[in-house]
């Protein structure tokens, strides 16, 4: 099946209020990540890796970021004189008062669904970092004559996961039944809020939902039609992390230190890809010294960095002590500074002879722009 049979669209405001603190001035979808990347890059990189060359971006709020990130979507090959990339911004209808819902925004972008004329639609959050080959999972679906397919894991269900699904599976793959939230211990199937399902299901399917005033998406038009259609699941078994809070988030960055990690997330066959941002190469001074540690391009380091994520300018003065921290683009961090377990956002000066000190568990956390 050729990927521009697919239409994708992407919920950039999924689950905002879970990372307050980081989304304070942006959507979750341009949450920084990994030293380079947006937490979107994945999600739209692995749609564009499998053929579709048509992508609906749905926002809520707080978006500027966001478009300042995406452009026009060259830099996913989405500058298109036809299809590409497209940024699907709020539109107030008359069920706007429906906080964080899918099936109002999905009926709030009725009529580009109408106008595409692609037969599937792909549907996926942006707080999950992942690569996954969508060019299997749509194999599996037209293999199974499905008429929805959901991706799921098997495994612990995150601690703080919004909304978590939990599939029983037949042998088949067919899904038997689902539950919203449920109170499960150990192992089982959980949803990673990717959907494919055909265009015209999909459109019939919001419809039927906003007829009835129903706009739980998970509830009233997944869990409610189980029966009636042929629902099928895919196993991804690839490296998944959910960003539903600071500590996720730190652990998603802190997991870039693993080799295995490095290379699920990074295959070279399907590459993640982001803005281009021209910088100079990273400069080390004499006598710095750095261990374990993702360093982007445009930092300046003179002190000591072990087991961090450091982006793009960052600036580490003499005598500084860096451990276990993820500091964001342009920060500079002052000569004689000990940091450990910190997160620091854009923009931040730390100044001379600080000291920072957070847990594993409990990591600082400094907002854009902070002094310190």
């Amino acid at each position: 099946m050729r990927g521009n049979n697919v239409v994708g669209i992407l919920f950039s405001n999924a689950h905002d209020d879970k990372l307050r603190e980081l989304t304070e001035h942006r959507a979750i979808a341009s949450v920084p990540y990994g030293g380079r990347y947006r937490l979107i890059d994945f999600p739209l990189s692995n749609m564009v890796n499998c053929g579709i060359n048509k992508v609906g971006v749905i926002t809520k709020s707080n978006y500027q970021s966001l478009m300042d990130h995406l452009g026009s979507g060259k830099a996913w090959d989405l500058s298109r004189k036809r299809e590409g990339l497209f940024m699907l911004p709020p539109f107030s209808g008359e069920h706007s008062s429906v906080s964080n819902s899918r099936v109002e925004s999905l009926a709030a972008i009725k009529r580009f669904l109408k106008n595409s004329k692609e037969e599937y639609v792909l549907l996926s959050d942006c707080d999950i970092v992942c690569n996954i080959d969508y060019r299997e999972v749509i194999s599996a679906h037209l293999e199974n004559q499905a008429d929805l397919t959901i991706v799921y894991r098997y495994g612990k269900v995150p601690e703080k996961m919004t909304d978590a699904s939990v599939y029983t599976i037949d042998p088949d793959g067919r899904v038997l039944d689902m539950l919203v939230n449920p109170n499960t211990e150990g192992e089982c199937n959980y949803g990673l809020n990717m959907l494919l399902i055909g265009r015209e299901l999909l459109m019939k399917l919001v419809d039927d939902c906003v007829s009835r005033n129903l706009y739980d998406f998970k509830r009233d038009l997944l869990q409610r039609n189980l029966k009636n259609y042929r629902v099928f699941a895919y196993h991804f078994t690839g490296f998944a992390q959910q960003i539903n809070s600071t500590n996720t988030y730190f652990e998603a960055n802190m997991a870039l230190m693993q080799p295995q990690v490095r290379n699920q997330l990074f295959n070279p066959d399907r590459p993640i890809y982001t803005k281009v941002r021209d910088d100079m190469c990273a400069r080390y001074g004499l006598g710095s010294v750095v261990e374990n540690s993702l360093i982007a391009d445009g930092c300046v380091i003179e002190g000591e960095v072990e087991n961090c994520v450091l982006f793009r300018g960052v600036k580490v003065g003499k005598g500084a002590k860096l451990s276990n921290c993820v500091i964001m683009q342009d920060t500079e961090i002052g000569e004689n500074c000990t940091m450990s377990y910190v997160i620091a956002d854009k923009d931040v000066i730390i100044k001379d002879e600080r000291s920072l000190m957070g847990f594993q568990s409990y990591p600082v956390f400094i907002s854009k722009g902070s002094i310190v």
